[in-house]
């Protein structure tokens, strides 16, 4: 590390892999509990095509749209981890953009053919902007906390 530098910006493989697998989970997890509950509502039977089939993401019944709000609710959860497990707004876009490539590639996987659903797509770009933009808002808002300075920060702790 270069003296004078605020922050330490060598590069730390366990801490990122440990970082985009704990997001992998937790993202996964609460949509997973999202996705069981529109389930629940709509009658439909739970099963693993709702997260990862593209066929699933559509607005022709109740099912495929309370699907459709359960990604957008999850990408707020998601900013809230972001800012949780991250806690870097520059790094915020390149979480974001790790997850849903990751999405992606287990979409592709799962129904063994690239999605070329327009709904699925536009449904992934809208969920990773607001994952984005809602992570960096919330980690600003802790980078930019006043830093007490003078005697009597001296004699307080911070939690910063």
């Amino acid at each position: 590390m270069k003296g004078g530098t605020f922050r330490n910006t060598q590069w730390d493989p366990t801490l990122l892999i440990s970082q985009i697998l704990s997001m992998q989970f937790c993202v996964y997890f609460t949509l997973g509990l999202l996705v069981f509950v529109a389930n629940k509502f709509s009658g439909d039977n739970y099963s693993l095509d709702h997260l990862f089939e593209y066929h699933e993401i559509h607005i022709y019944d109740l099912g495929g749209r309370l699907v459709i709000c359960a990604f957008v609710l999850n990408a707020f959860l998601a900013s809230t981890a972001l800012w949780c497990i991250v806690r870097r707004a520059k790094l915020c876009l390149d979480f974001s953009c790790t997850f849903h490539i990751l999405h992606l590639v287990i979409c592709w996987w799962y129904n063994r053919s690239f999605p070329a659903n327009a709904s699925w797509w536009l449904l992934n770009v809208i969920t990773g902007t607001i994952m984005c933009i809602g992570g960096e808002f919330l980690c600003l808002q802790t980078e930019m906390k006043e830093i007490p300075v003078g005697y009597a920060a001296l004699n307080q702790k911070s939690d910063v």
